[in-house]
């Protein structure tokens, strides 16, 4: 028992204080195991009961309504997929939602019917296929012995590159079966291209406004909410600073064919100085190489633009709209070596012209 509360125990008498000698001994019973936060709150219900002159009823703390779980899914070939479940993740959590995080892979398809709300964030793997993880989730889906899911609200980001011809199929593929099967849309289902960052985080934030008063943790039977002041909030690890908008600028030190000597193929053993940055390197991991187009390419078709080079033009790069000459642009920021179905269609609808026509109709000369 703390010292000043044995004191001022221990120098009430019933003389000195309104209680008989029984009342005062069962209060100092009642209160000699008391924290000094006990005693504090002890003393304000005792002082409110004086107050109103009526009994003050005391209810127990108010039980946590359960929250109902975000389950964020993501089907990823390279890694981008996986990085932007991790966005959605932290966001969502910010937000006060209870999020589960899964690569498809590790999820039972199953498990969808006892659902309630799901993201699924999924690229496409070459000529529409699911990527490498998401066969079997796919293969189930689609199948006969997939469940109704009446019960379910989802949305799907669908990862893909528009130079290919099935666009985000995976992503429409469980969009459009999922829809069949029951589920309801939490959002519509956002196609991103391989600039997808914009794109990608308007869909969170969307998803986060829609979902944040539906699941976020409630109380019932609140009275009354403490401020903490300024809390600092600790994680488990600071994420890297380098990042698909912010590359790591690292030494190519190593290039070694590793095929043999006849062969078609040209495999090769490289190595990356990745010096102080921090950063380590796993198998299964993706590398993503920055290059700039050549130099005798771009000239060309400069010069079949009627293009001196220096005119200016304005670019959406990283979600943000930039200015700078249309040789950078076509240098270091434009596809230059693919021709993708989009700019066939979009040149022949412009001129008119019956070739171009004629390939943008038939998709298997594109």
């Amino acid at each position: 028992m703390p010292q000043k509360q044995l004191s001022l125990q221990q120098n009430l008498t019933p003389a000195s204080s309104a209680l008989d000698a029984n009342q005062l001994a069962l209060l100092h019973q009642a209160t000699s195991s008391y924290s000094s936060l006990q005693l504090a709150w002890a003393s304000g219900y005792l002082a409110a009961k004086s107050e109103s002159g009526q009994n003050v009823q005391l209810s127990p703390a108010a039980a946590p309504v359960a929250a109902k779980t975000l389950t964020i899914l993501y089907a990823s070939q390279t890694g981008n997929a996986k990085g932007v479940a991790k966005q959605v993740e932290k966001s969502a959590s910010a937000a006060g939602i209870s999020v589960k995080l899964k690569n498809i892979s590790d999820y039972k398809a199953k498990s969808l019917k006892s659902e309630t709300h799901v993201l699924i964030i999924a690229s496409t793997n070459g000529e529409g296929e699911a990527p490498d993880d998401a066969i079997e989730f796919h293969e189930f889906l689609l199948g006969k012995k997939a469940p109704n899911l009446p019960n379910l609200s989802y949305s799907v980001l669908a990862l893909g590159d528009s130079s290919y011809e099935f666009f985000c199929q995976t992503g429409k593929d469980f969009d459009e079966r999922l829809q069949a099967l029951g589920a309801k849309k939490i959002a519509p289902r956002v196609d991103c291209d391989v600039d997808y960052d914009s794109d990608s985080e308007s869909w969170t934030l969307s998803i986060v406004e829609s979902l944040k008063d539906e699941l976020t943790q409630k109380e019932a039977g609140i009275a009354s909410v403490t401020s903490l002041g300024n809390v600092e909030l600790v994680t488990a690890g600071a994420e890297s600073v380098y990042s698909k908008q912010n590359p790591l600028n690292a030494e190519f030190i190593v290039s070694q064919k590793i095929t043999g000597r006849d062969s078609a193929k040209d495999v090769r053993h490289i190595e990356i100085d990745l010096g102080e940055s921090g950063l380590t390197y796993q198998v299964g991991d993706a590398l993503g190489v920055y290059f700039e187009n050549d130099s005798a390419l771009v000239s060309e078709l400069l010069t079949a633009l009627n293009f001196t080079g220096d005119e200016q033009v304005n670019l959406k790069l990283n979600g943000e709209q930039q200015s700078l000459t249309i040789k950078d642009a076509l240098s270091r920021d434009l596809e230059i070596t693919q021709t993708a179905p989009a700019f066939i269609e979009f040149w022949a609808n412009q001129s008119g012209d019956e070739k171009l026509l004629a390939i943008a109709t038939d998709k298997n000369s594109a």
